[in-house]
């Protein structure tokens, strides 16, 4: 299928897209103040323009060519699937519109691949009703990447070991904080930091705990900590291939 066969889900994205954001703004106002320098002036803006891009207009093109290239490649693996019928998905061009208001306002790598996924998964009908996808695109908008990270790894800690190809931790007995600063060495010590992050998720009814400080035996440390809502929420912003 050629790249014009697929333009109908790109192009709902740009006019879905937000305006420009005061980033762009303050790029648009900088240029002008910029070009009135005598003499210097011109040159200056012209450096401006080639050096930094209006932030909003990159992050957006980015967004949709990962769009285009997720639903091109879901045509090629899954049978039956095809891009043209996407037109008439009212819950797609939804979940589309809304993922892209965030990821245009967004930078984070984890963020923009979890919304990217959510988009995905809606196109081929691996999502929940609309009205949790919306609270779940809602929690990306608003989570951290390191969220993201502790609540998936919290999902099955002997599985996150082994696919990021780290030892399981011996311990016989302990707390799970212990094991969650030795899968992540940048939360080493940050016991207030994540402990923030697991109460934001506990609260949200994704996890079953609110901390990880509780003594238990080495069974219970690896245990899985997500709710049967924390699961479908992870694979609503997992890779569908």
């Amino acid at each position: 299928m050629s790249d014009h066969s697929i333009t109908d889900p790109s192009a709902n994205i740009r006019d879905t897209a937000p305006r420009a954001t005061a980033k762009d703004v303050v790029h648009t106002a900088v240029k002008a103040a910029l070009a009135s320098i005598p003499d210097y002036g011109g040159a200056a803006s012209e450096i401006f323009s080639m050096i930094i891009t209006p932030p909003l207009s990159k992050r957006k093109d980015e967004w949709i060519e990962s769009i285009v290239e997720g639903l091109k490649n879901l045509e090629k693996t899954v049978e039956g699937f095809s891009v043209e019928n996407l037109k008439d998905d009212e819950s797609f061009i939804t979940t589309v519109a809304h993922a892209s208001q965030i990821a245009v306002l967004n930078h984070k790598k984890e963020k923009l691949e979890a919304l990217r996924n959510a988009v995905l998964n809606t196109a081929l009908q691996n999502a929940p009703d609309d009205d949790l996808q919306v609270i779940f695109l809602g929690y990306i908008d608003t989570f951290t990447e390191w969220h993201l990270r502790i609540l998936k790894f919290l999902d099955d800690p002997q599985d996150w070991f082994h696919d990021n190809g780290k030892g399981v931790p011996n311990i016989h007995t302990g707390a799970t904080s212990t094991v969650l600063e030795a899968a992540f060495e940048d939360l080493r010590g940050k016991k207030d930091f994540y402990g923030l992050l697991v109460k934001d998720l506990n609260a949200k009814g994704l996890l079953t705990v609110d901390s990880l400080h509780t003594m238990m035996s080495a069974g219970g440390v690896m245990a899985q900590r997500t709710t049967a809502y924390g699961q479908e929420f992870i694979e609503f912003i997992s890779d569908p291939n």
